[in-house]
């Protein structure tokens, strides 16, 4: 099992994150993409995923997997461990549901306002930008903030009394947030609270 990637970028800092959840990190391989130099849009890259993006799984019998949730579920379902993605129907729908807010208004967001309204990754890569469509999504990711800090203030964690794939994905964007200066404003003190019990677990803090 290879995973290409592209190390504490956001998504496949997610993967990463599940892997260690599951004590499995040592049952993988990565091979890092030379993304800065456009390795992510060569044929050979390009062939195991059309979308040039990373991460992307390739399993022993040559199947390549892409998106992080759906590389995640994977992982999830192929290895032992405590269920990231739920395991009754509900479980999973609401876990779904709450990862999905997660990613559109957090880490998507944040990465939209990343790419088109800062320099984001360079000119080289930046081909096109849009800085009022950043901005926009700037406002949104702050909005989603406010939203999971409600959320937070009623339970544990993003999709209920369990760490879960919904808590990495927020998580990840709260990291990328974090280097493109999108902060936990002061006065969400519930996703404060849940950002720095998080923090602790040994699949992050290491």
């Amino acid at each position: 099992m290879i995973i290409y990637d592209v190390e504490n970028f956001p998504n496949p800092l997610r993967v990463r994150i599940a892997l260690a959840e599951k004590n499995a990190l040592d049952s993988v391989t990565f091979k890092p993409v030379d993304l800065m130099n456009g390795e992510h849009r060569s044929a050979a890259f390009l062939h195991k995923n059309p979308f040039a993006g990373v991460p992307v799984l390739e399993l022993d019998d040559g199947t390549y997997i892409s998106e992080s949730p759906a590389i995640t579920e994977y992982i999830d379902h192929h290895f032992a461990g405590p269920s990231l993605t739920g395991e009754t129907a509900k479980e999973r729908a609401v876990i779904s549901m709450m990862q999905r807010r997660a990613e559109t208004q957090v880490l998507d967001a944040i990465a939209t306002y990343f790419h088109h309204a800062t320099d984001g990754l360079g000119p080289e890569l930046e081909t096109y930008q849009n800085s009022d469509w950043g901005q926009k999504q700037h406002a949104r990711a702050l909005a989603g903030l406010v939203y999971f800090d409600s959320v937070l203030a009623e339970q544990s964690y993003v999709a209920g009394e369990s760490f879960t794939m919904a808590d990495i994905t927020l998580w990840c964007g709260l990291v990328f947030g974090g280097f493109c200066s999108v902060g936990i404003p002061a006065n969400l003190t519930h996703l404060q609270a849940w950002h720095d019990r998080v923090a602790k677990r040994p699949s992050i803090a290491a």
